[in-house]
This record gives structure tokens, C-alpha cells and sequence, in this order.
């Protein structure tokens, strides 16, 4: 998902409301809105590969699992946040709000090149903030790798480019080959040239 980051500011209710009427989404990063853009082909089918697989897997478990159009909210310090993940998990019962979830298990998020840096910083470090996260992965749209951070071991990476590698998701016993992940594409099997901006 590209952010278009030219930011208007408004208070979180404002935010909500416009939410629900708008059909273009929006992130909110305290007071600051973030019109979101479309995807590309990689990136919807990868989401799509997950969210499907997440989805049967945990089916009758207790947990849920959405796709781009739920968001999460977080709260750091005076801040609050709303970010649309790509794919993510919840368990919690306490998340019965009907907009936006506060205890994911597991997020993730699908790369492009306009928001690799984003979702490899800014995104990794608030997320890191929630207590209930337990995973944290990011899969690349434009080449074969899959990065998995865990709470578990402080959040060190561990990456898989191999189509028989697999997508494991500790926290909700699941298992994904990297194969099924990038099912239906021709990616490349390592980092193309970032492309001219």
C-alpha cells in the first residue's frame, strides 16, 4: 500500500467519522491523516495468499484474522495511531470495536518500494509497542523474502528466500511455505534495483 504522505490535521473523532463516509482510506499518525493508494497486482495477491491461509488455519480457534480494510489503533505516549496492516490476527476478546482492533497477535505487512522504509521502521518501532504483538512480518512484493520478527527472541529477524522455506507464525501454530505465499506470481529470488524516483 503506497502512503501519499501529505498530512491534514484533525482529532482522532474527526478522523473516525471521515473514515466510515471516505472511499479512499486513511492512516492517522497523531493529528496527521495519510490518504492511502492503491496496490499492485504482487502485493494484492500476497495479501490475498495469507489472509487466506491465516484464515482457514485459525478458524474456530478464538481468533480473527483481517485484510487491509480493519485498522489497528495504538496509543504512545500523548499520540495516537491508526494504521491499516496489510493481514493481522487478533485473539483478544477484549477487541469488540467495530472499526478498529487494539490487540493484535500477529501483523503483516507486504512490501513495496514506496513503503519498504515505512514499514521497516517507523511501523516495526510503534508496533514493537504493543504488548499482545507476538510477530511482526514483513513479505517483499518485488523479490522471494519473507522476514519474521518475534517478541520472544527481541525482535531479531529471520529471514527465508526459499520456495521451500515457510511463513511460521509461532504464536498461532501456523505454517506457510514460501511458495504458497508468492502462489500465482513470477517474483524474482533476490533484491531487483530500486527503481528511478
Amino acid at each position: 500500500m503506497s502512503a501519499l504522505r501529505q498530512p491534514v490535521f484533525i482529532t482522532e473523532d474527526e478522523y473516525l467519522t471521515g473514515e466510515e463516509l471516505s472511499e479512499v482510506r486513511h492512516e492517522y499518525v497523531g493529528g496527521c491523516v495519510y490518504a492511502m493508494a492503491g496496490t499492485s497486482d504482487e502485493h494484492g495477491t500476497i495479501v490475498g495468499n495469507v489472509f487466506s491461509a491465516l484464515r482457514g488455519h485459525i478458524r474456530g480457534r478464538g481468533c480473527r484474522a483481517f485484510v487491509a480494510d480493519m485498522k489497528v489503533r495504538l496509543e504512545l505516549k500523548d499520540e495516537v495511531i491508526h494504521y491499516y496492516p496489510d493481514v493481522f490476527v487478533t485473539c483478544d476478546p477484549r477487541d469488540s470495536e467495530r472499526y478498529f482492533k487494539r490487540h493484535p497477535r500477529v501483523i503483516v505487512e507486504v512490501l513495496s518500494f514506496s513503503t519498504e522504509r515505512l514499514d521497516r521502521r517507523e511501523k516495526f518501532w510503534n508496533y514493537q509497542q504493543l504488548e499482545s504483538l507476538e510477530e511482526y512480518v514483513l513479505v517483499a512484493s518485488h523479490y522471494r523474502e519473507v522476514t519474521v520478527f518475534r517478541r520472544a527472541n527481541g525482535w531479531r529477524p529471520e529471514v527465508f528466500t526459499r520456495p521451500e522455506d515457510e511463513l511460521r507464525l509461532a504464536s498461532l501454530d501456523f505454517r506457510m511455505p514460501l511458495a504458497a505465499v508468492y502462489e500465482d506470481l513470477d517474483v524474482p529470488p533476490i533484491r531487483p534495483a530500486w527503481p528511478d524516483r
